[in-house]
């Protein structure tokens, strides 16, 4: 059966209608974090208020990627009622251990420490952080249960309630951020996590109220289904979260060198409302590797048609919106920033053109690498992008100390094409392996 797909291979139709729920729904979440950015540049004191917030995103980060993760390994592992029982036993430990660990940052001289003298928080900043942070750990927890329901439905190819979950979530938090405005509650960055947060809890009790719905139609033992020990759940898990915790070291360590810089709030928050654009643009091709996943071995070449299709979309959107007048508009009227911020802002973005060009072919080739059960291979990969972005970092501090937002963006987007380049020689080289044990093994039959 499975050759006979081969031969039929895949509609680029077939394609479009996997991919774009999930392209959508990965876009709406952006466009949260756009809501969050906007409704807090129109505070009284933009500048401090952002920066607050994009601290404490920085290490909110951190432990929401090891949530995330839960999604990949759900979509995978998960096929009858018993590998969803272990999966999760899995999330609740998991989940548990972040609360706590976040509980001791929040509400002990930890905290400050860490803020402080790590992320190089200077002190009349200190305070905002902190209580920006201590709304945002009770996200992670939300998170994680809806990624975790997030893996049944898309095994489940339910991807549309994806897309469902998100546009709830967003008019939540849109009419939410307008009531704020309008009493002038805008004061403080942790107003933006309690936007955040507000949004988290309707978009996971739509996921676990379909997620559920689909577990109770699963089998409660799949005789073919091989994943039965919760080692198998933890040795799929594990090399996963080591990658990613590699990769999210690089949020901190941008907004600390930034925060070193001449007009440190300034820096900070352009890098922060240019990153978020970014991340909307590129976010329709953050679900790439599930395409890949799910069709490559079906039809290899209209995947990579696809692929180098819908590649171009977030570069030609950026550049747009970089270099036009209509882009210039959307930061002063859509987004509320003016002034030096507005310059910093778009200076920041148009250095983001090349992070832009490489994300979609840097999903695909993961997609291709987890397909292959390759996924060690990320940490190598994420580890090159985290040392070429940390010294892209230091030496563009040195050179340009005044740089301001740009300096994080030039640094991430180089750091992000040595990633593309490990990952490429890497899966060229076990390609190549894997069709010299193909020839060796034609012979010896």
């Amino acid at each position: 059966m499975k050759s006979k797909q081969a031969k039929e291979g895949v509609s680029f139709r077939r394609l479009f209608n996997f991919f774009i729920p999930l392209g959508i729904s990965a876009s709406l979440v952006t466009i949260s974090h756009v809501i969050i950015n906007s409704t807090l540049a129109r505070s009284s004191d933009p500048v401090v208020v952002i920066a607050s917030y994009s601290v404490a995103m920085s290490l909110f980060a951190i432990f929401e990627r090891c949530a995330v993760i839960l999604r990949q390994t759900c979509a995978t592992l998960v096929r009858d009622k018993h590998s969803f029982q272990l999966v999760s036993k899995l999330a609740i430990v998991l989940l548990a251990s972040i609360l706590g660990v976040s509980l001791l940052i929040g509400y002990s001289p930890i905290g400050s420490l860490f803020f402080s003298n790590v992320l190089g928080v200077k002190e009349h900043m200190l305070g905002p952080t902190l209580a920006a942070y201590r709304v945002l750990m009770f996200v992670t927890i939300f998170s994680g249960i809806r990624c975790l329901f997030h893996g049944v439905i898309i095994s489940n190819l339910r991807t549309k309630w994806l897309t469902i979950g998100m546009v709830f979530r967003l008019v939540f938090m849109g009419l939410l951020s307008i009531v704020l405005l309008k009493n002038d509650l805008v004061n403080h960055g942790y107003v933006g996590a309690y936007i955040f947060l507000a949004g988290m809890v309707i978009e996971a009790l739509v996921s676990v109220i379909e997620g559920r719905h689909l577990v109770k139609k699963l089998p409660a033992k799949k005789e073919d289904h091989p994943v039965v020990h919760r080692s198998q759940v933890t040795k799929f898990y594990l090399p996963l979260l080591f990658a990613s915790l590699i990769a999210v070291s690089i949020s901190p360590a941008t907004n600390a060198v930034l925060g070193s810089s001449g007009k440190a709030e300034i820096a900070i928050a352009s890098y922060a409302i240019a990153f978020s654009i970014l991340t909307l643009l590129v976010s329709i091709s953050s679900y790439t590797h599930q395409v890949v996943i799910n069709f490559y071995e079906k039809d290899a070449k209209a995947v990579t048609r696809f692929t180098f299709i819908f590649s171009l979309i977030p570069a030609l959107l950026l550049i747009f919106i970089a270099y036009s007048p209509i882009g210039i508009w959307a930061f002063q009227y859509v987004m509320g920033v003016s002034g030096e911020l507005l310059d910093q802002s778009i200076l920041a973005l148009k250095f983001f053109i090349l992070f832009a060009l490489c994300f979609p072919w840097l999903d695909y080739i993961n997609g291709i690498l987890m397909l292959k059960r390759q996924t060690k291979v990320l940490s190598f990969s994420q580890g090159g992008n985290v040392f070429m972005t940390f010294v892209g970092l230091f030496t563009f501090i040195f050179i340009l100390p005044n740089g301001g937002g740009m300096i994080g963006s030039l640094a991430q987007s180089i750091g992000i094409l040595a990633e593309t380049i490990i990952a490429f020689i890497f899966l060229k080289v076990f390609l190549k392996k894997e069709n010299q044990r193909g020839k060796k093994s034609l012979e010896f039959s």
